[in-house]
């Protein structure tokens, strides 16, 4: 889950960049990069870090140019270093800069392909690099001295021919111009849009709208699965799909969790598919508790805020804000270890005890995903006085991993995995659990948009819409889980 930008513009991009990456750093807090062409040069500052610390006044200064891309990440399933943070760039053919959020499932393949048929050395353990690689091969065997659209595109087909996964990409072609492409299932996100200036037509290219909102561009379209968008040096937008008979399948955790709730993905608004999710949740609420009880509907904030407002709207029970939260601590599901997690709640939240004094309160979470947040929370509630405390979840219980960018952990330390319901309850502490039903998520989200018929919902279902290779969650056990990578940081 990486936040991605890139513009083309008629004056210097290096700033809207940064604007952009602020709005997106939710999407990724480890390591924040941007590259820009600056005539025949390529100029690119990465590091790990917040957006507001990577970039310096003097770093800013030297990313000259009116074509760039930017890249806020956080770790999958590679090492945590600052060896990966992007872009990545090599210099043949023609030199690209490449950004990337999503996952593959055959970087192994891929990357031995590269050693053994291409030639070439991948540097990290970033299937970032590996799809750089790729790309820079299938514009190699072009072989030409000048691109023109139509090889960037059959570029762009020897990708999707290999790779398989949930994939959004840029890249700066120098000379040539910025290139987004989308995976064939559409799992990932990309969103283009334009703006007039008096210089002339404007366009970027983004993981979430908001990023065109705060810069003043018109959102287009989401860029369509397997399309490869490609806009030149001179402003001309150049589009073609690049694969095709994919089932189109969109992260639904995007609209749970990760995206802002002012974005459109899909041309579905967020913030509407989760005041749906608020309002199923409700009703099952009605069905197997008529006689609830419930004082006070309390969210878990940020993410859970609208979800619980439509579910207390619904019940006829106050919404009260129970916890505070500190605006200067990350965001707790995407820090790198379990030890980090579990210091950062109570540094995070912190309880109005008066909103829970004697009361049977319900509090509201977007998901549950290792559960020692929800736990602590749980007992936060009955520390500051709570008669009764209940647990709803606004996604269903996550029982597997996610493979497509989503740096959900390994099965065995997913609180859901095994258990049932009454079990999970027990363990988080609560009174009482209850979870989303997975056709009233697809239905919140389903509802903004007609024309989606399927979701990536492998999180919950365990169904992956690309395949698996054999002994691939194994693998993914083994580089996620929380040992293995306080053994890497130790490395």
């Amino acid at each position: 889950m990486c936040g991605i930008i890139g513009i083309v513009g008629t004056t210097e991009v290096a700033s809207a960049l940064y604007d952009g990456l602020t709005v997106l750093q939710h999407r990724g807090q480890d390591a924040a990069g941007i590259a820009t062409v600056d005539g025949a040069r390529l100029r690119l500052h990465k590091d790990n870090g917040l957006v507001r610390d990577v970039f310096t006044q003097a770093a800013m200064s030297r990313l000259r140019g009116r074509i760039g891309l930017g890249h806020c990440r956080y770790p999958t399933a590679g090492s945590e270093g600052s060896s990966e943070s992007q872009p990545f760039y090599v210099n043949s053919p023609y030199g690209i800069a490449f950004a990337h959020n999503g996952n593959l499932v055959n970087t192994e393949t891929l990357r031995r392909e590269m050693f053994e048929d291409d030639r070439r050395h991948i540097n990290t353990d970033s299937d970032s690099e590996v799809l750089l690689n790729v790309l820079a091969h299938e514009l190699q065997i072009q072989d030409r001295m000048a691109l023109t659209p139509d090889h960037i595109f059959k570029a762009v087909a020897g990708v999707h021919a290999r790779a398989r996964g949930g994939y959004a990409c840029l890249a700066l072609l120098l000379g040539y111009g910025l290139l987004a492409f989308r995976d064939p299932n559409g799992i990932r996100p990309l969103v283009l849009g334009e703006r007039i200036t008096p210089e002339g037509r404007e366009y970027a290219v983004t993981s979430e709208s908001v990023a065109l909102d705060i810069l003043g561009f018109k959102r287009l379209r989401d860029v369509a699965p397997g399309e490869a968008v490609f806009i030149t040096d001179d402003g001309q937008l150049h589009t073609r799909m690049c694969a095709e008979g994919a089932v189109h399948a969109p992260c639904i955790f995007e609209y749970v969790y990760l995206a802002r709730p002012d974005s459109m993905i899909e041309n579905v608004s967020v913030y509407k598919a989760r005041l749906r999710m608020g309002q199923k949740l409700a009703e099952k609420i009605m069905r197997e508790r008529p006689d609830h009880g419930i004082d006070a509907v309390i969210p878990i904030p940020d993410t859970a805020r609208t979800a619980a407002s439509a579910l207390a709207e619904v019940l006829g029970v106050p919404f009260r804000e129970g916890f505070v939260k500190n605006r200067y601590i990350g965001r707790t599901f995407i820090m790198p270890g379990q030890g980090e997690r579990v210091k950062s709640v109570r540094r995070k939240l912190n309880p109005v005890e008066l909103e829970f004094r004697k009361k049977n309160v319900l509090l509201v979470d977007d998901s549950i995903v290792r559960g020692t947040t929800s736990r602590q929370i749980i007992q936060m509630a009955r520390d500051a006085g709570a008669k009764n405390v209940y647990f709803a979840s606004a996604a269903p219980p996550v029982r597997y991993p996610n493979v497509y960018g989503i740096d959900m952990p390994a099965a065995s330390e997913l609180v859901a995995a095994g258990h049932s319901n009454k079990e999970i309850e027990a363990m988080l502490g609560a009174d009482w659990l209850i979870y989303q039903d997975l056709q009233d998520l697809i239905w919140a989200v389903q509802d903004g948009n007609e024309n989606l018929k399927h979701f990536d919902t492998s999180c919950f279902s365990g169904e992956y819409v690309t395949g698996l290779d054999q002994h691939y969650l194994q693998q993914i056990e083994m580089l996620r889980s929380d040992d293995a990578k306080a053994a890497r940081r130790s490395a």
